[in-house]
């Protein structure tokens, strides 16, 4: 990275692959080839660790599932509970805050513990968190339940990133991180209209504890295949600093921010706005559903390409696209197939925005990606709590629309403040 400070560029920026999902992306660093082989964790190729990679897979599918599932049952849970729609958004606000939290506490305290161990442990606080959400007598036990569910996933963005090749040895380390990227996809295309069927199908407690089982047999899974995964070694508090004193991670810190309290201003409440304002059926909600999922990962590997040439300049241009489809729909929501197509289009730019407010602040702090990505993860995560309270007031005290419109400016002020920072930062040409 190279600030325009009159620094010279000494060296390349740390390639990463990046993997993103409905609320954050993850990077995985593709580190030398000698740098991986003294960590891999089984016989590079054999069966068992790939075995293990598709074990972590699914247990990233499980989470992602869970994360995402919530935003197509806001409605049934809050009949279901007695508590407001704006209160019930509290479901995904709750497990921000505690991602937030735990993202940095965990790269600081995480590095002497197995992998292993740690991604199982992960798995079954998923699974007593949507156990809990099942039975909870009340609204506030299911707060509790997605704030244990917060934590680990601040922590499971933090640890996944470097696993895959550590599985399978450097050789096989690009197609292990694809195979991690198919589950991270899969559960934010599935979650959602997964939530909004099963919940018309057996209701939404149902619905969790579905969720529940789901997790169970893949942690059976991976007790079964995972082989013991070292740690990469000491962190330190000094790299976190390191991150959030620099003048390119601030001004990618603070547009990340704006353009996630923008989406998820109006993310968190877009089932209630497709049923209630636009009257779509719930067959045909969950349907655009998954093509916003699938729009979200074209966009995604779109992305790739467009970040080599520029990284902040594609992320400014992406969210003003952003900006226009969320006014858009506030202003002719009204009308089905025009409210369809921006919301499909929707997913399909936010492919390109979401993984662009990582891949900034890594190449802001190239030599330290692990830090960079917990620093990026408790960023976002406290922006997304930030946006889904903002919605929860505007839903309660003004309409559907009016949050819509709120969040598309939002958004539009991340462009705007992205474009403006390419005057005052440059980022490091990635390959």
């Amino acid at each position: 990275m190279t600030e325009t400070e009159g620094e010279t560029p000494t060296r390349r920026a740390t390639q990463v692959r990046v993997v993103s999902a409905s609320s954050c992306a993850a990077a995985v660093p593709i580190q030398p080839a000698a740098a991986r082989a003294a960590v891999t964790a089984v016989e590079p190729g054999s069966k068992r660790g790939w075995a293990a990679v598709a074990a972590i897979a699914l247990g990233a599918f499980i989470v992602v599932m869970t994360e995402t599932m919530p935003v197509g049952l806001l409605p049934r849970i809050a009949d279901g509970l007695h508590v407001s729609l704006g209160l019930a958004g509290l479901m995904v606000l709750v497990p921000g805050f505690s991602a937030a939290l735990s993202a940095p506490l965990f790269f600081l305290s995480s590095s002497r513990f197995d992998r292993r161990s740690v991604i199982l442990v992960l798995g079954l606080t998923v699974l007593v968190s949507n156990a809990i959400v099942a039975v909870a007598p009340n609204f506030v036990v299911v707060l509790i339940a997605r704030m244990f569910f917060g934590a680990t996933l601040g922590a499971f963005w933090t640890v996944v990133s470097p696993v895959g090749p550590k599985l399978v040895g450097p050789a096989g380390g690009t197609r292990a991180i694809t195979i991690i990227a198919a589950g991270i996809s899969g559960g934010t295309v599935v979650g959602l209209p997964a939530g909004q069927f099963l919940g018309n199908l057996v209701g939404w407690r149902l619905t969790f504890a579905t969720a529940a089982a789901a997790t169970l047999l893949v942690v059976i899974a991976q007790t079964l295949v995972l082989p013991g995964i070292p740690p990469d070694g000491r962190t330190h508090l000094r790299d976190l600093v390191g991150v959030v004193t620099r003048r390119a991670a601030q001004l990618g810190m603070a547009a990340g921010a704006l353009v996630f309290i923008g989406q998820f201003t109006a993310w968190t409440y877009i089932t209630p706005f497709l049923m209630d304002h636009t009257h779509l059926s719930s067959g045909v909600i969950s349907l655009l559903y998954v093509i916003y999922g699938i729009g979200g990962i074209v966009g995604s590997l779109i992305a790739g390409s467009l970040f080599k040439r520029n990284v902040i300049g594609s992320f400014a241009g992406a969210a003003v696209v952003v900006a226009a489809l969320v006014i858009g729909l506030a202003s002719t929501g009204t009308l089905p197939w025009l409210a369809g197509l921006l919301f499909v289009l929707w997913g399909s730019f936010w492919g390109i925005v979401n993984p662009g407010t990582l891949v900034w602040i890594l190449d802001a702090a190239a030599e330290t990606p692990e830090a960079a990505s917990a620093v990026n993860v408790t960023n976002l995560q406290i922006a997304l709590a930030a946006g889904s309270g903002l919605g929860a007031v505007l839903v309660t005290s003004a309409s559907l629309p009016t949050v819509f419109l709120t969040a598309g400016f939002i958004i539009l002020a991340a462009a705007v403040l992205a474009a403006t920072a390419t005057r005052f930062v440059t980022l490091a040409r990635r390959e």
